[in-house]
């Protein structure tokens, strides 16, 4: 699973487009510079972009990014060297031992599919394996082959050795794939190494996971201000903002990431029970909360869950963590933390919806 883009706006070039109205004449604060030091990698099939604003911390950047390589070689699937494949060709046949990273990011993994009624589901792997969405060989399954893969994903069937650091999978077949948490807990890494190289104002986006560390350089405590991706418009354009600070802020859609056969469109985020990918009332979905990897994984079940019971379901976790719906028919609903703090674009054609309508 994939994420789509957030943008960010603030009075220095956060993004790729200014928002209006910043007071451009407001000094930054002392210790912050007021263009940043800038990098950017491809990494993980995405642009990855870290700012640094603080005075003398360039050289933050490479440590980052080195972390955040390191990283991606491990978990992402389909790689050479990396530990998630290791696993999977291993299936049925013996545990493999994992390194530290990789094996709290599982365990993180398994706690989310359980406590979310599988509608996310470390296992998936199966599934997006066959569908390739986002990939050239993409393509349609025949029935008879969704049905086999259903028969591999059983999250259950992931089995932990806490003191080898072992995983094994039961079945030969079992797939894990991890994109739908290992984005966000490689920004909540590049996050700490930037604060241990002393770093306090930062930006990581990692392509629909993105950190804002600290607060904006316009001075006085500015938070940053956040724009959401309007989920049918081109990137840059905004269904709304909010502000944040030291908060992360990640993004599920339908719409960057699909397979088009016979005029229907199917995206590339996957019911682990039938195989295909969800359909509910959703266009586009933001978390936003203190952990990336937490925001990450509630993006895609909170998109599995629809609106209504999405909503329910965020506001029942009781940790400061909000979420933006931004549904098929041009409405935006809120968590009622959010109901403050969000604004709405005067020119974005979307309206607030009434939750008691849902």
């Amino acid at each position: 699973m994939k994420k789509t883009k957030i943008w960010l706006v603030a009075c220095t070039l956060v993004a790729v487009f200014l928002l209006a109205g910043c007071k451009q004449d407001q000094k930054p604060q002392a210790e912050l510079r007021e263009e940043p030091y800038y990098q950017e990698k491809f990494l993980m099939g995405t642009y990855v972009r870290i700012r640094v604003y603080d005075e003398d911390k360039e050289d933050a950047l490479k440590p980052a990014f080195d972390r955040i390589k390191e990283l991606a070689d491990k978990i992402t699937i389909n790689q050479e060297g990396s530990e998630i494949d290791a696993i999977n060709a291993q299936a049925g046949v013996k545990p493999v031992k994992v390194s530290e990273d990789v094996y709290y990011l599982l365990k993180t993994a398994y706690k989310y599919s359980e406590e979310t009624n599988e509608a996310f589901n470390m296992t998936i792997g199966a599934v997006t394996q066959l569908w390739r969405i986002g990939f050239d060989d993409a393509r349609k399954p025949e029935q008879s082959e969704i049905d086999n893969a259903l028969q591999h994903i059983d999250y259950k069937k992931v089995e932990f050795n806490d003191k080898d650091k072992t995983v094994y999978l039961q079945e030969k077949g079992m797939i894990i794939d991890l994109g739908a948490v290992a984005k966000g807990y490689i920004a909540d890494e590049a996050v700490k190494v930037l604060k241990d190289n002393g770093v306090t104002a930062a930006i990581v986006d990692l392509g629909g996971n993105v950190f804002v560390l600290g607060h904006s350089p316009r001075g006085n405590d500015e938070p940053w201000t956040i724009g959401i991706q309007d989920p049918n418009q081109a990137r840059g354009t905004v269904v709304g903002t909010i502000k944040e600070s030291n908060k992360t802020v990640v993004t599920s859609g339908i719409y960057e990431r699909y397979l088009e056969v016979d005029g229907k469109k199917y995206h590339h985020l996957f019911d682990s029970r039938t195989g295909y990918p969800f359909d509910n009332d959703i266009a586009g979905i933001s978390i936003v909360t203190n952990k990336s990897i937490d925001g990450d994984a509630l993006s895609t079940s909170a998109y599995a869950m629809g609106t209504k019971a999405g909503l329910e379901f965020v506001e029942s976790l009781g940790d400061g963590t909000e979420a933006i719906f931004v549904t098929k028919d041009d409405k935006v609903y809120l968590t009622k933390g959010l109901e403050d703090n969000f604004e709405i674009g005067a020119d974005s054609g979307y309206t607030l919806g009434n939750r008691d309508d849902l």
